[in-house]
């Protein structure tokens, strides 16, 4: 019995202790002096920076279609599909690869006919339009191009867009620009400040591109242009890219 009581007393001495430690591990954790700070925020400089690279077109875009009316449907879609078929074969004895002209537009209507006096006669008329995105890589060949087609029956010219076919080396050296732009500033602010600038934090970046001018024309317009030759100007394409930049301040 006695051995029997010993051997609680014991296990609850063990017990107690073990609770005190516990109790005192906790008082301790709790502690706020123990609780390690946040290491302080970093200051940083926010800039931004532009470049721009300048080029000269080398690729152009122009639509060209084909517009008909008939009072009988069929007669109007025959009657473009001919036409069309002309211009197509004429783009391609110029020197266009079938690969660069493409059907992008075709449609049919009708469309109440109305007397001089503005009321509708009953008779109706079929018009049909159909439109090819020719690309044209020899720049050279733009005033010809358009003569050929309008020759051939082409009677809508809805615009030339020019292009460059490979930016690359552009992009590059814009971005280039930006960067250096961006560095600048961002001295330029800490000089100001009485600050040091540390590492870059982060770039972020985005580019765009005004095209050159596109040369617009339709209907009649297109007619004179089989007796008349047509000067064409590429002129200029410039890419710009802006960068944003953050520095750390030291």
């Amino acid at each position: 019995m006695r051995n029997k009581i010993i051997l609680v007393l014991s296990v609850v001495l063990i017990t107690a202790t073990l609770t005190a430690c516990g109790g005192v591990a906790a008082a301790k954790s709790s502690n706020p002096a123990d609780i390690p700070e946040p290491p302080p925020a970093t200051r940083t400089i926010h800039v931004s920076g532009s470049g721009r690279a300048v080029l000269s077109p080398d690729i152009a875009y122009v639509n060209i279609g084909v517009h008909t009316e008939s009072k009988d449907a069929v007669e109007a879609v025959t009657s473009n599909n001919v036409q069309t078929q002309k211009v197509t074969d004429a783009l391609v004895d110029a020197g266009i690869d079938e690969k660069d002209i493409q059907t992008t537009n075709f449609n049919i209507y009708p469309r109440q006919d109305y007397d001089s006096q503005g009321k509708p006669t009953g008779e109706i008329t079929y018009i049909v339009e159909n439109s090819v995105h020719v690309t044209v890589r020899d720049l050279d060949q733009i005033g010809e191009i358009l003569n050929t087609a309008v020759q051939a029956g082409a009677n809508t010219i809805h615009g030339i867009q020019f292009d460059v076919s490979d930016k690359t080396e552009a992009l590059s050296e814009a971005r280039q620009s930006a960067v250096a732009n961006a560095e600048t500033v961002a001295e330029e602010l800490a000089q100001a400040a009485g600050v040091e600038l540390g590492e870059i934090q982060t770039i972020s970046t985005f580019s765009g591109g005004f095209p050159a001018p596109m040369v617009e024309g339709r209907g009649g317009g297109a007619a004179l242009m089989a007796d008349v030759p047509v000067p064409v100007s590429p002129g200029q394409m410039i890419v710009t890219v802006e960068v944003s930049m953050i520095y750390a301040i030291e």
